[in-house]
């Protein structure tokens, strides 16, 4: 790569990915885990390593957090998280993972005491309670959709609106 080149490439704009697994056990409540780095509940998950997939990225997340890997099915959603809305001023790409707890999984849990402090499973009608409006809004859109739901904060898009100019 030429020199232009490369300062092309180091003028773009940078955003961070994120990828989280929204799991859920046979009676359909969501597994939370409660960061010890931040206040609030979550979903286990995490930021994109470089060269990793937003899939990749899950598996490992889980594996880290959760002790092992889940059985994860689809792409639930993909939400943009503004920068005037983002903790570090900085755009934000955020890829949840659908999956499902076997029975046992949730006793299994083996949590990294550095990052983790608990975990739960929640009916999601009390999303609300523990987690922060964007991402209860994101998990409660991921649980109503039919498909894979592409979200601007949390919210869907309005299809028939016209972008701003």
């Amino acid at each position: 790569m030429s020199d232009t080149e490369l300062a092309f490439y180091e003028s773009l704009p940078r955003s961070r990915g994120a990828a989280s697994a929204l799991l859920r056990d046979e009676v359909g409540r969501v597994l939370l885990v409660n960061p010890t780095y931040k206040p609030g509940w979550g979903m286990p998950g995490g930021t994109i390593e470089q060269l990793e997939s937003p899939l990749t990225a899950c598996r490992r997340e889980c594996a880290e957090e959760l002790g092992f890997v889940p059985h994860l099915t689809a792409l639930a959603c993909v939400d943009w998280v503004p920068p005037h809305l983002s903790p570090d001023g900085r755009p934000a790409t955020a890829f949840v993972f659908a999956g499902t707890l076997t029975p046992g999984q949730f006793e299994a849990i083996r949590l990294p005491k550095d990052e983790l402090s608990d975990a739960r499973l929640v009916d999601p009608a009390d999303l609300a309670g523990h987690l922060p409006e964007p991402t209860a809004r994101r998990i409660s859109a991921c649980l109503k959709a039919e498909r894979t739901v592409y979200l601007e904060h949390g919210r869907p898009v309005d299809w028939s609106r016209p972008l701003a100019e």
